[in-house]
Formats: structure tokens, C-alpha cells, sequence
């Protein structure tokens, strides 16, 4: 029996479907059909893709500019279904888009899971499409040629995703091996300085075991091995909570409201903030769950910064920690976490080399402050490792501290309004 025929218009120069060598008449006038339709079929694929993948919509694409991807990416799979001579990975602007995805999602905190699936729910939509329009084609054409249709489309659609995908996986990767060598780098940095450590302590023990000294000798140098093993003390249970920020034990983490963590660490500090005369603030801060080691590290090296850099000049010294889910650089929401006090802030010739390791910003006073210099390094590695930044401000007083992770549970909590 032959097969039923299918209207199509009629056919100008036959098409050859990529690898089956069949003609497909109905091609042209369903690749326009696609082009006049790019604009709904882009709302549909935004509304599908934060429906099924829970993403906020305003994530998936933050700004118009970034929106304009989608029909740039459709015209270039229509044109790839009206003719397929022309191989969608020959059109630069069509691959550029595609890439420029791929960074996006990069800079959003996708994982590929999330790039594939975004382009099968694309595919899903443009083949219910094409399938809910076929009949309303004129003119006539087999199955056969209907299916080198779909197939076209399939494999645009293929071309696409492995643009975007191979440049959200390379940048992953850079950023992987970025990381190795920060660590590399951190280590042969830890070993000098611990080396330097323990020389001190043990040539400063040596002296108070070998020679007789007056009694203010003996007290300065055991001041001394006091000072270098106590700073190494505190650079391994530093270490410590850094190797539990491990990936890929992510579930294994204790996960604690906000609140309760930054008053956890105001409590650790409050002998220290009574000694140097710094009243801790706690200002309202989002009812969310973070990682409790991390946020918990983060912030009491932070409030111990701004508690012994206070300024002894100021009748009233502070230290207040505030907090808010915001929109990050890259559209996605992250919760926020500030640190801001009246101290005696940063000179700014020192500000480049602030989350640098062992770095002391106020060398003048660094002997009388006890410190490794690595605790900013450390909030700065810790809140990479879970996907989120560190940085500084400098208003006209003191100084403010701030990290942000990504906030997984959109919805859940009210915005800060800009």
C-alpha cells in the first residue's frame, strides 16, 4: 500500500538530508514557520527549563541581551533545516551563541547535568512544534521525507548543545586546574613558613636548655616558643576545617540556619572582642541553611580581623555582621554575609595582596598582633571550594569584609530590594 501523501509546497531545488540522501520538500516552509515563531518557542523553552530543572527564570537568561541567544540559536537550527549544505558549526554567529551560553552557565553555577538538559527540553519543545504545524503544510510529501526533516532538526540541535557544552566543560576544567595550582602553590608556601616556625621555637628552646639567662631572657624566649607554636596551632586546625570543605563529601556537611552560625561564632569570639573593648553587632541576617564549618570559619576570622584591628583612638569600637540574599554578577541568587567595622581598615597600597597568603596588612602592628596571616586566604579558598567569593570594601571609616554561597533554594526567602 503506498504510503499516504503529506501536502507540502512546491518544491523549488530538492534538499539532501544530512547522511540519508533523501529529499524533504516540506523543509523550507517548516524553517520559516520556525523563524516567525523563535519569540514563543524561547518563552516556552525559559518556562519549561525553570519548571522541570528548578531554576529561577530570572537566572536562566538575567538580562534581554542574554535572552536574544535563544532565536539567534533557533534560526540557525531553521537554517540548518532548510538546507542542510550549510553545516550549523560553519555559522560563527549561530557557535559564538552557543559558546556564550555555555560561559553563562559557567559563571552560573550549572553543572552539565543541567547544559543537557536545557537542550532536551529545547528539543522537545521544537519537535511538538514542527509535529503540531506538519498537517497545516501545503502540498505533498512522503514520511520518509518528513522523517530527513526531523532528523535535520535532531542534528542541529546535537551540533548546538555540543558547542555549549564543550565550552561550559573547558572553562570548568580551566578553573579545576586553576585550583590545583593555587593548592600547589599554597602548600610549598605552608611548608616554608611551618619550617620557619619550627626553626624558631626550637632554636629559641635550645637557648633556654643550653645557657643560663637572666630571667627576662628566659621570658622572651619562651614568649617566643610560645608565639611560633601557638601560631602553628592555629594554622593546622585551619587546615583542618579547610579539608572538610572537600566536594565531593558535600552531603556529609552539617547544615545550620544562618542565624544560629554567625551567633555561634560571635559567642567563640566574645573573650577576645571583651579584651580589646569591641561590642559584636548582629544585625538580622536570612533564615537559610549554609554549610555551618564554613560559614562558621569564614566568620570568625573576619570579626577576629575587625576585633584586633581596632582603633584604641575610638571611645566606641565595633564589629557588626549583616547578611541578605542578593542577585550575584551572574544573575543567580547568593546569600551574602558582611562584615563591617571602625577599625583601623586597610592602607589602600596594601589592598591588592589582602586574601594573599600570609599577608599582613598593618606590618607596624603585625608582631603585637597574633595572627598567621593565612586566615583570609583561607575564607577566600573555603567559599571557592563551595562556589561562592570573598572580597573587601573600604567606606570613608574602617573597613568591611564579605563572602557569598550560592543559594540553592530560590523562592524560600525575601530579596533584598535595590
Amino acid at each position: 500500500m503506498p504510503e499516504p501523501p503529506v501536502r507540502a509546497p512546491t518544491r523549488t531545488a530538492p534538499q539532501t538530508a544530512a547522511g540519508d540522501g533523501l529529499p524533504c520538500a516540506v523543509a523550507p516552509a517548516l524553517a520559516q514557520r520556525l523563524r516567525m515563531a523563535s519569540a514563543e518557542l524561547t518563552q516556552r523553552w525559559l518556562d519549561r527549563i525553570a519548571h522541570r530543572v528548578a531554576i529561577d527564570a530570572n537566572r536562566v537568561f538575567p538580562t534581554e541581551e542574554l535572552l536574544d541567544h535563544v532565536p539567534v540559536l533557533i534560526d540557525g537550527i531553521a537554517d540548518y533545516l532548510e538546507d542542510p549544505s550549510k553545516s550549523v558549526g560553519a555559522d560563527g554567529a549561530v557557535m559564538a551563541k552557543a559558546m556564550e551560553l555555555g560561559a553563562l552557565r559557567h559563571v552560573q553555577g550549572f553543572d552539565a547535568y543541567q547544559v543537557l538538559k536545557e537542550y532536551e527540553i529545547l528539543g522537545g519543545i521544537l519537535f511538538t512544534y514542527l509535529a503540531g504545524i506538519a498537517e497545516e503544510i501545503p502540498g505533498e510529501c512522503s514520511r520518509a521525507e518528513l522523517f530527513a526533516c526531523a532528523h535535520r532538526v535532531y542534528r542541529a540541535i546535537s551540533l548546538v548543545q555540543q558547542a555549549t557544552t564543550m565550552e561550559h566543560l573547558r572553562r570548568v576544567t580551566d578553573k579545576l586546574a586553576e585550583r590545583d595550582e593555587r593548592l600547589r602553590s599554597f602548600h610549598r608556601t605552608l611548608a616554608h613558613e611551618l619550617r620557619n616556625r619550627i626553626g624558631a621555637a626550637a632554636g629559641a628552646a635550645e637557648l633556654l636548655e643550653s645557657v643560663e639567662l637572666a630571667q627576662t631572657e628566659q621570658r622572651a624566649l619562651a614568649g617566643v616558643v610560645a608565639r611560633n607554636v601557638g601560631t602553628m596551632r592555629t594554622t593546622l586546625e585551619h587546615l583542618l576545617e579547610l579539608s572538610r570543605m572537600d566536594q565531593s563529601d558535600m552531603r556529609q556537611q552539617r547544615h545550620v540556619r544562618l542565624p544560629r552560625v554567625a551567633a555561634e561564632a560571635a559567642r567563640q569570639l566574645r573573650d577576645l572582642a571583651r579584651a580589646h573593648g569591641v561590642e559584636v553587632r548582629l544585625s538580622p541576617l536570612p533564615d537559610v541553611d549554609v554549610n555551618a564549618a564554613a560559614v562558621e570559619l569564614c566568620l570568625t576570622n573576619f570579626i577576629a580581623n575587625g576585633v584586633k584591628y581596632s582603633d584604641a583612638a575610638k571611645p566606641a569600637r565595633w564589629v557588626e555582621v549583616s547578611g541578605a540574599v542578593e542577585r550575584g554578577p551572574g544573575g543567580a541568587p547568593e546569600i551574602v554575609v558582611r562584615v563591617r567595622d571602625n577599625g583601623l581598615g586597610v592602607p589602600e597600597a596594601q589592598r591588592a595582596g589582602l586574601f594573599g597568603r600570609f599577608f599582613r596588612a598593618h606590618e607596624h602592628s603585625a608582631q603585637l598582633v597574633e595572627g598567621t596571616g593565612l586566615g583570609l586566604s583561607i575564607v577566600l579558598e573555603t567559599v571557592r571550594a563551595l562556589g561562592g567569593r570573598a572580597w573587601a570594601e573600604f567606606p570613608d571609616v574602617g573597613a568591611e569584609f564579605a563572602f557569598s554561597l550560592p543559594e540553592r533554594r530560590t523562592g524560600s526567602v525575601e530579596r533584598r530590594q535595590d
